[in-house]
């Protein structure tokens, strides 16, 4: 068990950081990895909790140091990765790591964990759903919603280089298919 993985990829808005969140506080196994970021810190946002708020040179200069298990340019000057320290961290406490990242991010650790890991794609029930939810969160720009969007709908074409995939059209029916996974992946040794 210490040497298995979860993972959780979607388009933004698909509902899989809150997958995520309620499998965290439901099963004391798991422990969230902090992907890093240079993007700008959200009013609700904490560093070290949310994220490791990185500047763009600061990034480069960990790729560089290759202290990056994955890592992509999302958006121009917007990085994002997950560090190897932070795998490290979670094994250190005995737990099992769950990663919420992006789909480019989560193919790649896919292909280095392999079948230590278990990769779930989180769908949203339709493209209008999506659009719905990214509005309804208000913490974009018209451009940058309209970069979203675009990255959304293409990501949704890679749900089946996943080994499972939720649709997300009744929270309660995806936390409770989410908690199933996990448990035929983990066993149920809590």
């Amino acid at each position: 068990m210490p040497g298995k993985l979860l993972l959780f990829c979607g388009p933004s808005g698909s509902g899989k950081t809150t997958i995520v969140q309620h499998l965290l506080n439901t099963d004391p196994r798991l422990a969230f990895s902090i992907s890093a970021t240079t993007r700008p810190k959200r009013a609700n946002e904490k560093d070290g909790i949310d994220y490791h708020f990185l500047s763009v040179d600061e990034f480069r200069r960990r790729i560089a140091a290759n202290e990056f298990v994955e890592w992509e340019e999302v958006y121009a000057e917007r990085y994002y990765g997950t560090l190897h320290s932070e795998i490290q961290r979670i094994r250190n406490q005995g737990k099992i790591a769950v990663f919420d990242v992006d789909v480019e991010g989560g193919l790649q650790i896919k292909k280095v964990f392999g079948d230590d890991l278990l990769s779930v794609f989180v769908m949203p029930p339709s493209v209008d759903a999506l659009r719905e939810r990214l509005t309804a969160r208000k913490s974009e720009t018209k451009e940058s919603l309209a970069l979203r969007i675009a990255k959304s709908e293409h990501e949704l074409t890679y749900s089946s280089r996943f080994d499972k995939v939720i649709i997300n059209d009744d929270l309660p029916s995806a936390l409770t298919d989410a908690e199933k996974l996990v448990e035929e992946f983990l066993g149920n040794s809590k």
